[in-house]
């Protein structure tokens, strides 16, 4: 039998304030919990790497663990503030590998990332300029870090437009709004390179 979404959803909530609150065992009891979803966010970020990529879901879950055991100061608000700032930490973590092995130095088989009716086809993400994106997104968030968030929630976190104005504490049109802004802005942006 499947566990109840609503008791899941406010143990994850309790168990990320007593973590804030300095209970290290608390991790240890919600790593079970999230395990599937972080490794469906993994996943989804995995689908945007090139199709010769030496990392793995498992493996940059795993590397999300190591990096959230450090993570100090930040107050969860629920368990959407923590998934969105796993999928932060997960593209944080995809942009340091892809600079580490230069492949944008290389040429990388880069192609242009294209967002349609608000998802990026599978056939598009395989080999497209992470790092570009990356510093694209760092330029928006200087200009605007609302936009850049949504994009950051939608596309690297594979939050729904609901869950993205759950995170943010916006409206759904407000979501809706800024994801289309967002992308005209990095259509843009990306064009010029």
């Amino acid at each position: 039998m499947m566990p109840d979404r609503t008791a899941t959803s406010r143990q994850v909530t309790t168990l990320l304030a007593e973590w804030t609150d300095g209970n290290e065992d608390a991790l240890q009891k919600l790593i079970p919990l999230v395990h599937r979803e972080l490794r469906g966010l993994a996943r989804r970020a995995m689908l945007r790497e090139r199709g010769d990529h030496t990392l793995q879901p498992t493996a940059l879950v795993n590397e999300l663990y190591l990096r959230l055991v450090d993570v100090r100061q930040v107050h969860w608000n629920n368990r959407a503030h923590f998934y969105a700032l796993s999928a932060r930490l997960m593209r944080r973590i995809l942009v340091d590998l892809a600079r580490s092995k230069g492949y944008v130095k290389r040429g990388g088989g880069v192609q242009t990332i294209e967002f349609i009716d608000d998802k990026v086809s599978p056939a598009q993400r395989q080999d497209q300029d992470l790092e570009a994106l990356d510093d694209a997104l760092k330029a928006l968030e200087a200009i605007d870090p609302r936009r850049s968030q949504v994009v950051e929630l939608r596309f690297f976190g594979g939050l729904d437009v609901d869950q993205t104005a759950e995170v943010l504490k916006v409206s759904r049109r407000t979501v809706l709004r800024d994801w289309a802004l967002a992308r005209a802005w990095l259509f843009r942006e990306l064009g010029r390179e």
